[in-house]
């Protein structure tokens, strides 16, 4: 014999509360309809649910058993419905993000545990990437949200860019450099000290063989490459080494890196970093919770960022 889910949904709810009134506003049904599953199910049982005369209402060994059954499809159902619920609100869900290397480590990661402390239920899957798989990722709808340094005419059609924080580059070096005591420092400074080389495929990578044009020179001496922010940090602290960075991620480790910037004047990309994604494609909410974290919370360090680079007395 088969009862249809509902039915035994609609049994489950009575029980629960010991009312087919109560149950019946439980589910969202008027008390009618419920007295007459209740009776249906009784025809086609030849025999009681409910023992007679007692109130409220005590099952019966039949009864019981099939409330169970359906007790366990009325909790799915209701928690489907909070699912749906928390996904439209944008409290539940999954965010495929990723981004630049050294964006992501020194900015974004702590973002995200900021934002999941708010919102515990939204998992967050991070990884990297440089701007041409930033933009096959998105396009490919295997990335939601995208975070780069990007130019004016980077993005492409298809593609919306969400700036968040003007580009600029420094040279960054230990906090006990020697060149930090040096004054009026000149352009064969900088050729004196062996050089990290960003990641392949960074922007920064570019920005480099742009200083080298700008001092003119060809080369310089490369000791360090291809490492991520944590390595490039532990060997920048042990050496006289020096490396292109952005000025933004010197800013965040400041107070728990020995990492500074090395006060000199050089060329500065056209390049904003922002956030990426498909231009009129639907919006997962949670998605759009996450930007709007990371939008709000890099328009309070805007100003910091900027206080601290108006602080540094930049030469040559």
């Amino acid at each position: 014999m088969k009862f249809e889910e509902r039915h035994l949904a609609q049994l489950a709810a009575v029980v629960e509360t010991g009312s087919v009134s109560d149950g019946a506003a439980l589910i969202g049904l008027s008390q009618p309809a419920v007295s007459r599953t209740l009776s249906q199910m009784e025809k086609r049982l030849g025999q009681p649910l409910f023992e007679a005369g007692r109130r409220p209402l005590v099952p019966t060994l039949i009864g019981q058993q099939l409330a169970a059954h359906g007790k366990v499809i009325w909790q799915a159902s209701r928690k489907a419905s909070e699912t749906v619920r928390g996904f439209q609100r944008g409290s539940v869900g999954t965010v495929r993000v990723a981004g630049v290397p050294f964006f992501m480590d020194a900015f974004i990661s702590q973002m995200i545990g900021e934002f999941q402390r708010l919102e515990p239920d939204i998992r967050v899957d991070q990884s990297y990437g440089n701007l041409p798989e930033l933009q096959a990722g998105i396009k490919s709808n295997q990335l939601d949200l995208a975070i780069c340094p990007m130019g004016i005419v980077e993005a492409g059609s298809g593609f919306e860019f969400t700036p968040i924080l003007p580009g600029r580059n420094i040279v960054a070096c230990r906090t006990a450099h020697p060149l930090l005591k040096k004054r009026g420092l000149s352009s064969t400074d900088l050729l004196d000290h062996p050089w990290i080389a960003p990641l392949p495929g960074s922007p920064l990578l570019a920005d480099l063989h742009a200083i080298l044009l700008s001092i003119g020179m060809s080369e310089i001496n490369i000791r360090y490459s291809g490492g991520s922010l944590l390595s490039v940090l532990n060997y920048l602290e042990e050496t006289d080494a020096l490396t292109v960075m952005p000025h933004s991620v010197v800013f965040a480790l400041r107070r728990d890196r020995q990492v500074t910037v090395l006060p000199v004047t050089i060329p500065q990309p056209e390049r904003t970093l922002g956030l990426l994604r498909m231009a009129g494609a639907a919006r997962l909410p949670a998605s759009e919770k996450l930007l709007r974290h990371i939008v709000t919370r890099f328009g309070d360090l805007r100003q910091m960022i900027q206080r601290h680079e108006n602080a540094v007395v930049w030469g040559m």
